[in-house]
């Protein structure tokens, strides 16, 4: 099979049915009910908060698992106040906390590899939520001017907080439907293993790494203040490997995915214009990627990138030209996160040498 082929192979008997319902009755409520008839600024919030809370959720006994699905939502919640009390303001500030964030979610490996990826799907909304200000103040100048979009960030808390109740509320039937006994992950693909691993050298420089090259895209898209740019940082943190450990074929296939999932963006916005449409979309494409990352791992990313970007741009009026900076600030995120993979591969080599040249014992041995 050739490299191309391998990137988009498909294995149709693993796209799972149940999972694809399931998420999209959860996500299509919060259309439905709550909040968002009234105000859709809070749609993109409500909507994460629900699925990465469901990502998270360990699974197991119910008293446990709630606690942990608790603690995501709430440190959610106060990343999406920060992201909207900052995302507005002076660019500085904005990098600083997409650097430090980014950072500590990579160092988040060192209390097991289920924490370390409920720490990236936080990492990731942060860096999407931090755009969201800029994007909402184009409808809402007096809004920013009066100082109100404080308010505003904690609204917008509770909106993420709404959408992890909801799936926790969804646990609770379940419970109920199945009784006491412990519940699988409803996610079994993400791992759930949670013992600690030692943080290694070259796993350290992997996390500045990328945090350098987020802080270096939000800086670009914040501080020169241009328009469309917020696709670039998103992009980036799309198509970007979350660890070191990932191979050379699934950042290829994050990438491919990432610039179809953009492409894709773009055409739906230029040729829908409905508010609840582009609603239904987002919502049909995070049920989907749901329940393929196991059929096809490109075509999950483009699934996640395509809803993400949609779901930023629904308060922003679009036409051909928004299209084509979109376009070209996607590719400059790749391009970043390219080169963040060249980076973690000659990481991976130094890893390997190291491991042939250091003898096995607990201490040496990489992570």
């Amino acid at each position: 099979m050739s490299p191309i082929a391998e990137v988009f192979k498909v294995k149709w008997q693993e796209f799972n049915l149940r999972r694809f319902v399931v998420f999209g009755v959860i996500l299509g409520l919060l259309i439905i009910v709550g909040v968002l008839p009234a105000d859709r600024r809070y749609f993109l919030s409500a909507i994460f908060g629900a699925l990465f809370v469901a990502l998270s959720d360990p699974g197991g006994k119910y008293g446990p698992r709630v606690a942990k699905m608790a603690v995501m939502a709430g440190a959610g919640a106060l990343l999406t106040a920060l992201a909207f009390g900052i995302g507005a303001g002076a660019w500085g500030w904005v990098v600083l906390a997409a650097f430090t964030v980014t950072l500590l979610g990579g160092l988040a490996v060192k209390y097991g590899v289920h924490r370390f990826v409920a720490a990236y799907l936080l990492n990731a909304w942060f860096i999407i939520a931090l755009s969201l200000p800029t994007l909402l103040a184009f409808d809402l100048p007096g809004l920013y001017r009066s100082g109100l979009i404080h308010a505003q960030s904690w609204k917008q808390a509770l909106a993420w907080l709404i959408g992890s109740a909801l799936w926790i509320a969804y646990t609770f039937i379940m419970r109920l439907v199945h009784g006491p006994r412990a519940q699988p992950q409803p996610v079994a693909e993400i791992p759930g293993d949670i013992s600690p691993r030692p943080l290694t050298r070259p796993l350290i420089m992997f996390a500045v790494i990328r945090a350098v090259a987020v802080a270096i895209a939000v800086a670009i898209s914040f501080g020169l203040k241009l328009p469309d740019a917020d696709w670039m940082p998103i992009a980036a943190i799309i198509a970007m490997k979350p660890s070191l450990q990932q191979s050379t074929l699934t950042a290829e296939q994050r990438v491919a995915g990432t610039i179809v999932g953009a492409a894709a963006a773009a055409l739906v916005l230029l040729a829908v214009d409905n508010i609840t449409a582009l609603e239904v979309i987002v919502v049909v494409l995070l049920a989907l990627a749901a329940s393929i990352r196991t059929m096809s791992y490109t075509f999950y990313t483009a699934a996640v990138a395509a809803a993400v970007l949609i779901a930023a741009d629904v308060p922003d009026p679009t036409n051909l030209a928004h299209e084509g900076r979109r376009i070209l600030f996607t590719i400059a995120g790749v391009g970043i996160a390219i080169i963040v993979l060249l980076l973690a591969g000659l990481l991976q080599k130094r890893t390997a040498k190291t491991a042939q040249e250091t003898p096995k014992t607990p201490e040496a041995s990489p992570a």
